[in-house]
């Protein structure tokens, strides 16, 4: 399976992009949205691949613009917001391994160690970690996955609490 890892990037720094661009007409340099926002290149360039992997922008030369869907999450109230990042969340190639995975599951759960070890074998030059901090943390505020800190499972987000 082709999987590529996850940006190291907060969705909310991923919104936050859209709204700035949006306030500067939809395209920006990308250094000069680095000394705006105080980020160092690197933290910058994760939220763009962040939003990149999502569709919501494009980066023609050193420039981020806007694209039509990035402009539909800044128009959005949170539910629409979480519903659009949701669809576009789960036509990315390891959201959907994972949901396919957790479906496979009788209980559509997963231990943390199960995740970590599969997030190692499929992505083996990247840090199985911060995968898991990405892909749970991403899967949340989208609401299509679930992580119980007491339990440590891993679990498909079906509109209830695990317990």
């Amino acid at each position: 399976m082709d999987v590529d890892p996850l940006p190291q990037s907060e969705i909310s720094k991923v919104l936050g992009l859209l709204e700035i661009l949006e306030d500067h007409g939809g395209k920006e340099d990308i250094y000069k949205l680095a000394r705006e926002l105080h980020y160092e290149s690197s933290d910058l360039v994760e939220v763009i691949r962040g939003a990149e992997l999502l569709g919501l922008v494009t980066t023609p030369g050193g420039d981020v613009e806007l694209l039509d869907a990035g402009r539909r999450i800044n128009a959005g109230d949170q539910n629409a917001i979480k519903a659009l990042l949701k669809e576009r969340m789960l036509k990315i190639p390891i959201f959907e391994y994972f949901k396919k995975m957790l479906e496979g599951e009788e209980d559509h759960r997963m231990s943390r160690k199960d995740l970590l070890d599969e997030l190692a074998r499929i992505l083996p030059k990247t840090n199985p970690d911060q995968q898991f901090h990405a892909l749970v943390a991403w899967g949340r505020y989208a609401e299509i996955f679930g992580y119980n800190r007491d339990h440590d499972l891993f679990y498909l987000d079906e509109g209830q609490t695990l317990e």
